[in-house]
């Protein structure tokens, strides 16, 4: 991996510097799981935008201060898709761009799912679905009773609105009113045993989450403008949480990774890497 000097930690707001950002995210994606030899590709590319735009655009947090009391908290409900968090990390400033590479190793803080003991940066240990959310209302009431300002963002995959501990979640946060709480659902129809309406259908999704009592937006994933609008809309709303759904491509960017399910959980060769990193415009 080329070492790039870590992108600035200051709020982003020119959209081309975040595509490129978001860019640079699915290049160490792909990198990172070529290495390893394992991870999960697929989900990890069609979330880049949304993390770019999270981390960069949206989150309160010092990279150099990771427990800092003001910050905003962000749970990554899908923890398989690490790798992409891990890159958004790196290149805010938690830790050197080049310990990238180390994922999945033995001794790495870069757990194949991500671990809050190891790393400093992360808020929970996750990876059995369904759970993200559930912690997510527990930080939002945490911060409430704390009479704090931040805002908790649970970023969740779409084969995992198929767990009934989202449902339960759900209705929490609107028992709780919990205006404080934006989720995210990376809504690529892809899971790993194919395509999430022949798995389990959870469709109609707008209006399962309405029928809870959230402020529901759906958007184009990959669209940075419309998630910087969609993150700010729900930072208006008050008195019940928001969910934005938000449409994406399963292997975003890769010519031969996109709409496949088998990108899930498969990590690319180095023939593989060569042309994806083609593809991304990385020679």
């Amino acid at each position: 991996m080329k070492v790039d000097e870590a992108i600035r930690t200051e709020k982003i707001t020119d959209v081309s510097e975040l595509k490129e950002i978001a860019r640079k995210l699915r290049v160490d994606i792909i990198k990172m799981t070529n290495a390893a030899g394992s991870g999960h590709p697929g989900g990890s590319l069609s979330s880049a935008d949304i993390v770019a735009v999270l981390y960069f655009n949206i989150l309160n947090h010092k990279p150099k201060n990771p427990k800092w009391e003001d910050r905003d908290v962000f749970i990554l409900s899908k923890g398989h898709c690490c790798p992409v968090v891990y890159s958004a990390m790196a290149r805010s400033g938690y830790f050197p761009i080049e310990e990238l590479l180390t994922l999945r190793k033995l001794g790495s803080r870069l757990q194949g799912h991500p671990h809050c003991r190891d790393l400093n940066g992360i808020e929970a240990s996750t990876g059995s679905l369904g759970q993200g959310l559930s912690i997510a209302i527990g930080a939002a009431l945490g911060i409430r009773l704390d009479k704090r300002k931040s805002r908790v963002y649970c970023l969740m995959g779409d084969g995992e609105q198929q767990e009934g501990q989202i449902w339960e979640a759900a209705m929490s946060a609107t028992h709780y009113k919990l205006d404080n709480l934006c989720g995210i659902v990376d809504r690529n129809r892809l899971q790993i045993d194919g395509f999430t309406k022949d798995v389990m259908d959870y469709e109609p999704l707008e209006e399962k989450y309405r029928s809870f009592g959230w402020n529901v937006i759906t958007i184009d994933g990959h669209d940075i403008s419309a998630l910087i609008k969609a993150f700010n809309r729900a930072k208006r709303v008050k008195g019940k949480p928001t969910v934005i759904i938000a449409d994406t491509i399963k292997g975003k960017g890769i010519s031969f990774m996109e709409n496949v399910a088998v990108w899930h959980g498969q990590a690319p060769n180095d023939e593989q890497m060569k042309k994806a990193l083609n593809d991304l415009g990385e020679h």
